[in-house]
């Protein structure tokens, strides 16, 4: 098989646009000679002359032309790789691994990505849902570019592998059944439903966030019922088996089931963005952030 030199065709497609062999230096800031070499050695590595003498000038062969005819597609495919690279470099594209809690996907990774489709689309987000916890896991290993957590199981501002960011304060409701006598009271407080089962996972992210209000508020959730999911939990309520602790961001309903804002005094989850120190700087990731904050800004 031949050996093929890009820069050795370049020249000859030159050629064949400026017509001479000056006029091909020129422009390729060459010599004379040199492109005359260039070429020379091309012949020889395809083994077919390109060239002819037409008195004091040169012109391409039939050879030469079917030669660049069948390469026209290469040079296009390098122009691309060139601009996909200067987009690459400048951070208008390239590939950044978001890792994720579950409520957060629909409440702001998906709509960052829609804002990114226009703004910078050779931009691409790749989603992996994971606990809140493990996402920090998954950043430290390099196995994301970013994670989405909740602060209360984030590692310390002081965390010297980690540059964080508070992205939203999302309020957390309280889901009652619609008999309920706080469904319809005009200010109900965690406080009030100290007496009542609760229901909620029987461990994990949310467990922990449940028994942490409750406790702030100054008791101990009594678990009537342990579940993890968004449609167990309100079917339990709407049947009045107990009240649940719902993140408003998960913007979560069911027919028969109450949900009642707390106030301003109210318990909240705090949620953050996080890169490795030092991956902040990567355009790509920039820009992925910006629409993060973009989308949490507009929730609140």
């Amino acid at each position: 098989m031949a050996e093929w030199d890009i820069r050795k065709l370049q020249i000859l497609r030159t050629l064949r646009e400026r017509g001479t062999v000056t006029a091909t230096a020129e422009a390729l800031h060459m010599t004379p000679s040199a492109v005359s070499q260039q070429l020379t050695n091309l012949s020889r590595q395809l083994g077919v002359p390109l060239l002819e003498a037409r008195g004091r000038r040169v012109r391409l062969t039939d050879a030469a032309r079917l030669v660049l005819a069948h390469t026209e597609p290469v040079f296009e495919q390098l122009e691309r790789t060139e601009a996909a690279l200067a987009a690459y470099s400048q951070g208008e594209a390239g590939e950044v691994r978001v890792g994720a809690f579950s409520t957060s996907v629909p409440a702001l990774v998906v709509p960052a990505v829609r804002a990114l489709r226009d703004t910078h689309p050779g931009v691409t987000v790749r989603i992996r849902e994971a606990e809140a916890a493990e996402a920090y896991d998954l950043l430290a290993a390099g196995e994301v570019d970013l994670a989405l957590s909740l602060a209360a199981s984030a590692p310390s501002a002081a965390d010297p592998r980690f540059t964080r960011v508070p992205l939203l304060t999302d309020p957390l409701d309280i889901a009652l059944p619609p008999g309920h006598p706080l469904a319809t009271a005009s200010a109900p407080t965690l406080t009030d439903l100290a007496a009542e089962p609760w229901i909620f996972g029987g461990s994990g992210p949310w467990s922990d966030i449940t028994r942490r209000a409750c406790e702030s508020a100054g008791f101990s959730p009594h678990q009537g019922h342990s579940a993890s999911g968004w449609t167990a939990i309100l079917a339990m309520v709407g049947a009045g088996m107990g009240v649940a602790l719902v993140p408003r961001m998960a913007a979560v309903r069911r027919d028969g089931v109450v949900m009642r804002d707390l106030g301003p005094d109210g318990p909240v989850r705090h949620v953050t963005a996080a890169v490795r120190r030092g991956g902040e700087t990567g355009r790509a990731v920039t820009h992925v952030l910006e629409a993060l904050q973009n989308a949490a800004r507009a929730r609140t």
